[in-house]
């Protein structure tokens, strides 16, 4: 760690130095990275003692987090992440609880907690995160910043710990559209398939459905903002079968390959897991043969059938989490309660492997609240400058 750190945002490593060219389209910049990400010169945590202890000084660089260093960005430090990736809180059982830099009372949302503490308390300009159920998307909502869930496997995460891997992405956060835009211009190769300039606006009524009216009149005038400026919205179901159906087979699958990833460490080591946690990998282990084949089934019916409802040119308008940050003073079991609601909207996203773009255009007493725009597979640029139009329009 490299900068003074009032957010708890970074792991206290000492610091190494990590070179970065002089030069470069991410000059004058500097971000962090998740400690799932290698770092020459660092450990990579994991946000587990254990791991920690089993890692060693690593002598390679992940090649996202090289990318960024030839394109002249500076990094100051590794933060920290929820255990193992394994939570949405922020509340890490060993290394603590980052500071929301948007609303300090409330959790940061995890597991790119330290990420988006370091963003939100001024402490970096981005930072990379990872997003396999809404590790990206939940605290870019919480701390009022600019997150994505790229499409699956368009941003590599060869030198990153693993989850579950055909749900696994690598994000990023920034406080402004402008600087999130200069890195994706950096991580992004152009759309295969750009989204036209004229989209369809998609209003998953099934999803908003799942708000409390208050939360939903909170976002009112930011879905004005999209429809002034894209069109009118046309209502659809975004929705395969049920919202428990959907739930169930993305944790089916995310806990089997999450069993897969760190089942054989708990098992030789028996780590101390921090609450949720544990109780999350030991329902990984018992998940059955028939449980998760029926899930990979199911998610090859919903991608085809989200594919179908978008087509070319159609962008759903959705909330990104069913609310604001939970206090940080909330229970266990509440935060829980909260994470289960979380998925049924987050589940989308992850089991088609499509793009959501979560921006910071609105709030609710006084603590940020995230809309979010979901594009075709491959359309994460475009999602991008719609978020630039917006931005400009405001």
């Amino acid at each position: 760690m490299t900068v003074h750190d009032p957010a708890h945002a970074f792991v206290p490593y000492p610091p190494a130095t990590v070179a970065h060219a002089s030069t470069g389209p991410l000059s004058g910049l500097c971000f962090a990275a998740k400690d799932l990400f290698d770092v020459a010169g660092y450990p990579t945590g994991g946000g587990n003692p254990v791991v920690l202890a089993l890692s060693g000084i690593k002598t390679c660089t992940a090649p996202t987090v090289q990318t960024l260093l030839d394109a002249g960005a500076r990094f100051v430090g590794k933060t920290v992440t929820d255990e193992l990736a394994f939570s949405m809180n922020g509340n890490n059982a060993h290394f603590g609880a980052p500071v929301n830099g948007a609303a300090p009372d409330r959790i940061t949302g995890g597991s790119s907690s330290g990420s988006a503490s370091a963003v939100s308390s001024g402490l970096c300009d981005f930072a990379l995160g990872t997003d396999t159920g809404g590790s990206v998307r939940a605290p870019a909502n919480h701390c009022g910043l600019y997150g994505l869930r790229p499409t699956h496997g368009r941003v590599s995460l060869q030198g990153a710990l693993d989850l579950a891997p055909s749900l696994d992405t690598c994000g990023w956060f920034a406080r402004d559209v402008q600087t999130f835009a200069r890195v994706a211009d950096v991580l992004l190769e152009e759309d295969a398939a750009p989204l036209p300039r004229e989209v369809r606006v998609l209003w998953p009524a099934d999803v908003w459905a799942l708000l409390d009216p208050d939360v939903a009149d909170a976002l009112q005038g930011a879905t004005q903002q999209v429809t002034d400026l894209l069109g009118p919205s046309q209502p659809v179901n975004a929705v395969l079968e049920s919202f428990d159906t959907m739930y169930w087979n993305f944790r089916y699958i995310q806990g089997r390959e999450a069993w897969m990833t760190d089942g054989p460490l708990i098992e030789r080591y028996a780590p101390p897991l921090g609450p949720g946690v544990a109780e999350r990998f030991a329902w990984s282990r018992a998940v059955t043969d028939a449980q998760v084949n029926g899930a990979r089934a199911f998610r090859d019916r919903f991608r085809s059938h989200l594919a179908a409802l978008l087509g070319p040119n159609g962008v759903l308008v959705m909330p990104t989490m069913p609310d604001i940050a939970p206090l940080r003073t909330a229970p266990e079991s509440s935060l829980e309660d909260y994470r289960n609601r979380a998925i049924q909207m987050l589940c989308i996203a992850g089991l088609a492997g499509f793009p959501q773009l979560s921006l910071p255009l609105a709030q609710r007493g006084g603590a940020p609240l995230g809309l979010s725009l979901l594009g075709p597979v491959g359309s994460d640029r475009s999602l991008i400058a719609l978020a630039e139009r917006l931005a400009m329009a405001r």
